[in-house]
């Protein structure tokens, strides 16, 4: 729970920066450019989140892994709590010139270094606790923060918007990142009371070189660089699929309501929140790698008509689309926590699961809106974007098809349970 908590606070800052950028950080932070010029430039920003995430997997890994889990997370959640609120704060270019996008990307970047080290310690925390026969289901979990996290963006965005086409623009998109300071508040609680990671505490505290940066490298290359090509439509595809298509379906060249791309997407959250445990029990019953490729494979068929839907209707098949999209994507997400856990052994696994992570999000999840953007403004076509999507599917497979899984000795999980129901061995 503490994961699952943890993890949909912090994926609610990031995905309502991406909301924002999709929809006001253009006119409001880069007003002199154009509209294809301003989402892209606000999606540039979007993008310095992602760059900085293996800087943020390199530090919080090496906390992780040298002190436990749990202090990394902690400060994670209070490093992107305060960024995220302190953006609601933050005057606009009308106010202050070029220092409103400068302090922006300030923020991005430090929302960006503590996302870099969430992903890889909550998924630990989960799967770490977890018998062999359980670690996809209780990896899923913390796969479980994401659709919370982007249900609640979204749904806050769609109230929003619903009270006019100026509310948003006049200071309402403020709302959603000030409501952060409430949130940390509950997650710090939460995160400071979780146990330490069995696994952690019985095979690697003690062992770890004193640069586990070293270890991953060193010891674990070949696993990062599979890990980082296992990603691209786990991470860029998903953005293409909710980020992107926000705002290709409100260009005045297909004409959405924003409304009604906000409350698919919202809907669609709700399918995948819904979903997503069991997918990850799934993975424990029929594979995780056999659930992941299921996944890539229908994402990568039903991606064109999900975006071709939007430029011809009706209302309620983009809504069937984009639900069916996200049940897919969900099965491309939810064993991933335990599949990227097991591509490493114990040593150094914190640095060397978040660095992976972290590549392949500042790779794929952060250029693919921006390439995206751009090629559809230099083509005014959206094919070229579905080959981008279809060509990332490709490698992720080939990826999955290759990936190593390292089994964690059962007495670790069993010799934390047993101390647990033995009250003498408790109370010791």
């Amino acid at each position: 729970m503490a994961a699952f908590v943890g993890t949909a606070i912090e994926w609610y800052d990031f995905y309502i920066y991406a909301t924002a950028a999709a929809l006001v950080f253009g006119p409001l932070f880069f007003p002199e450019a154009d509209r294809a010029v301003g989402i892209a430039a606000a999606f540039a920003t979007y993008a310095v989140g992602f760059v900085v995430r293996p800087l943020g997997g390199i530090i919080f890994g090496h906390i992780g892994d040298k002190f436990g889990r749990r202090p990394s997370l902690v400060i994670t959640l209070l490093v992107m709590g305060i960024s995220t609120a302190l953006v609601g704060l933050l005057p606009t270019y009308a106010s202050i010139g070029i220092w409103a996008p400068t302090l922006l990307i300030v923020l991005r970047a430090l929302q960006g270094l503590a996302v870099g080290g969430e992903w890889g310690g909550a998924v630990l925390m989960a799967v770490e606790h977890a018998p062999e026969k359980h670690k996809s289901f209780y990896g899923g979990f913390a796969q479980l923060g994401n659709p919370a996290g982007a249900l609640l963006a979204t749904l806050m965005f769609s109230a929003l918007s619903s009270q006019g086409d100026n509310f948003l623009l006049n200071g309402g998109w403020r709302i959603p990142f000030l409501v952060s300071f409430v949130l940390i508040l509950v997650g710090f609680w939460v995160r400071n009371r979780v146990e330490e990671s069995p696994v952690f505490e019985a095979k690697v505290e003690g062992t770890v070189q004193s640069l586990p940066l070293k270890t991953a490298i060193v010891g674990n290359w070949k696993a990062l660089l599979i890990g980082v090509g296992l990603l691209p439509l786990s991470t860029g595809g998903y953005q293409l699929t909710t980020t992107f298509a926000t705002a290709y379906g409100t260009d005045p060249s297909v004409g959405l309501d924003e409304t009604v791309i906000l409350n698919a997407l919202a809907t669609a959250a709700f399918i995948e929140l819904v979903a997503t445990l069991g997918v990850a029990w799934l993975g424990d019953k029929w594979g995780r790698k056999r659930v992941m490729f299921i996944g890539l494979l229908g994402s990568m068929i039903l991606v064109i008509p999900q975006f071709l839907v939007m430029s011809t209707g009706p209302e309620w098949l983009i809504f069937v689309a984009f639900c069916a999209m996200r049940l897919l994507m969900t099965a491309t997400y939810a064993p991933m926590a335990a599949i990227m856990s097991q591509l490493f052994p114990p040593q150094a696994r914190y640095t060397s699961i978040s660095l992976s992570n972290g590549v392949a999000a500042a790779f794929w999840g952060g250029i693919s809106p921006l390439a995206a953007t751009l090629l559809y403004a230099a083509t005014g076509n959206i094919w070229p974007v579905l080959f981008l999507f279809l060509a990332m599917g490709a490698l992720s497979i080939f990826c999955l098809s290759i990936a190593p899984q390292h089994r964690d000795e059962e007495p670790a999980y069993e010799a934390a349970t047993n101390t647990l129901n033995d009250p003498i061995e408790a109370s010791k």
